[in-house]
């Protein structure tokens, strides 16, 4: 689950758009229409939130190591560095990137959007991508089991064994979904809001473990939480992350090929090394 704070003071559309308000922005104009027929800066001003910027969203508070600091103007962090990159390719210094608030699971829920894109550790489904349009894959994703230390699930996790825990997962994530359809636990998991809140009745011992993918484990386990252990990953199941936008906006075809570049020249797999090399080295087991 990605997030977004510490951001400059924004013009007062942005603002009004934080605030959840859209009546004096008005909708994306970028739903619907024709594809352009060049990615030139001056080809994608007609689909933009806001003329003369690139409005990109995300969760609040946002945490390593998609973003450093609570901050994603900084350009530091995985998700944060990658929507630089993109808006590069697409013609766009760093002062016209506006980031703007947009909580996880409303993200990808269908209506209007206050954004361009959001970036914030989404996966592609088939049942989000029935009201939002998603971009082609900037990361692809593996499951992970964080728990406390010294627990039965650190050493006992057998297929057959993780039948047997309490789990706990965010709502709305595929984390949750992995739970229900490939451990399929005998006790109903525990449903919270926010991944925060897993997080804390894990730490208090309310569940045995959560699942998320494997760079946020990592992070839980070694920097956020106390007294956890990223268990294992999983094996992957095709599942990858993707950029948000409003149904049908034709911007996508642009950031598509923007990620491609990306992707060909290498920018990807060096940040990818840079923020999460060190997040990725695990065992990996079978549900």
């Amino acid at each position: 689950m990605g997030q977004a704070a510490a951001r400059p003071l924004m013009a007062a559309c942005a603002a009004i758009i934080i605030s959840g308000g859209l009546a004096a922005c008005g909708s994306s104009p970028s739903s619907g229409g024709a594809a352009p027929t060049s990615c030139t800066k001056s080809q994608l001003k007609h689909m933009l939130h806001t003329p003369g910027q690139l409005t990109v969203a995300t969760d609040n508070p946002v945490y390593p190591p998609w973003f450093v600091k609570n901050t994603p103007t900084n350009g530091k962090g995985y998700e944060s560095a990658v929507a630089y990159a993109i808006a590069s390719r697409l013609g766009f210094s760093k002062s016209q990137v506006k980031w703007v608030h947009e909580p996880f699971t409303s993200s990808y829920a269908p209506g209007p959007k206050a954004f361009d894109f959001d970036i914030n550790e989404v996966s592609v489904t088939a049942q989000r991508a029935q009201a939002v349009t998603f971009s082609n894959s900037y990361y692809p994703v593996q499951q992970a089991i964080v728990a406390r230390k010294g627990t039965p699930i650190v050493t006992k996790h057998s297929p057959a064994q993780l039948k047997t825990y309490l789990y706990g997962d965010q709502i709305g994530t595929t984390g949750l979904t992995f739970i229900t359809n490939d451990i399929q636990p005998t006790k109903q998991p525990k449903v919270f809001d926010t991944l925060a809140h897993a997080a804390a009745a894990l730490e208090a011992g309310r569940i045995d473990a959560l699942i998320t993918d494997t760079p946020t484990a990592q992070y839980m386990a070694s920097a956020q939480l106390k007294r956890t252990v990223l268990v294992a990953q999983f094996p992957t199941v095709g599942e990858h992350y993707g950029l948000v936008f409003a149904k049908s906006n034709p911007l996508v075809t642009c950031v598509n090929k923007a990620i491609a570049g990306l992707q060909s020249g290498g920018t990807l797999t060096a940040l990818q090394k840079k923020y999460l090399g060190i997040y990725l080295h695990f065992p990996t087991i079978k549900p």
